[in-house]
């Protein structure tokens, strides 16, 4: 049986760089360039980003 991991994923157009989610994530996954960048090696899914931010720019998604 093979799972699908579900990871964090940004909106381009949502995101205002602000990095509230770079302290909420508790893997410290998420990076800040132009936007939140999110890897997705150590993103585990758990939604602490996707409630932080203020711009709803974060999703979770099956990869």
């Amino acid at each position: 049986m093979q799972f699908n991991k579900v990871v964090a994923v940004v909106e381009r157009e949502r995101c205002s760089a602000c990095g509230v989610c770079i302290d909420a994530c508790p893997l410290n996954a998420i990076t800040l360039n132009d936007i939140a960048e999110i890897d997705k090696e150590v993103c585990s899914g758990c939604g602490a980003c996707i409630q932080s931010c203020p711009n709803e720019a974060i999703s979770l998604k099956k990869i």
